[in-house]
């Protein structure tokens, strides 16, 4: 797959077949030898699995020495694909799940107004038990929500984002959770 690179290499895995899957796997067991990436993308996904740490060690498994890991995953986000969603991040606790990955940066995607606006929208869905209804009547707090995040601190990020990331480098020292709590920047 060409994605802006004509020397990049990419290889999709997913559960389900699309257009950019080229194997059909369980992220828990992944079909490649070890150290076999340069770099693994896993974004919304880790919601998705009943062992998020097995699935870390995968891709701790897969990388070779030095490659690199980018993972995005909801926080404050309502159910999506219903009975296959299992888990949410603070950006604490998913910074530990990588604690084998020396970090690069990591953050909040997505601010509180986000995170709001996907409540009223599920609430909406819920009083009018219509999507079409509660998508439409959500709208203008969407529009108001997302503009506004614009001007919230970024270590807010830390207690209300929608959504968290971290980039990393795989590494043989591990986070501790005495280090870990030195990290947090929020407002509690």
């Amino acid at each position: 797959m060409y994605i802006g690179n004509k020397n990049l290499n990419t290889i999709g895995t997913d559960v389900y077949l699309s257009e950019n899957v080229d194997y059909v796997s369980d992220a828990h067991y992944l079909p490649f030898k070890s150290k076999s990436f340069d770099g693994v993308w896993i974004q919304a996904v880790l919601e998705h699995v009943l062992d998020p740490q097995q699935v870390v060690a995968e891709i701790y498994r897969v990388l070779k020495d030095d490659g690199y890991v980018y993972a995005e995953t909801p926080f404050m986000q309502q159910v999506h694909e219903g009975a296959y969603d299992f888990t949410r991040f603070t950006l604490m606790g998913h910074r530990y799940l990588f604690k084998s990955f020396q970090q690069i940066k990591m953050g909040g995607n997505k601010g509180a107004g986000v995170a709001l606006s996907w409540s009223i929208k599920y609430f909406f869905w819920a009083l009018f038990r219509s999507k079409l209804i509660g998508t439409i009547l959500s709208i203008p707090f969407t529009i108001i929500l997302r503009f506004l995040d614009k001007f919230v601190s970024e270590d807010s990020l830390y207690d209300s984002s929608s959504g968290v990331y971290f980039l990393g480098k795989k590494t043989k020292i591990i986070l501790t959770k005495t280090d870990l709590i030195t990290l947090y920047k929020g407002s509690q």
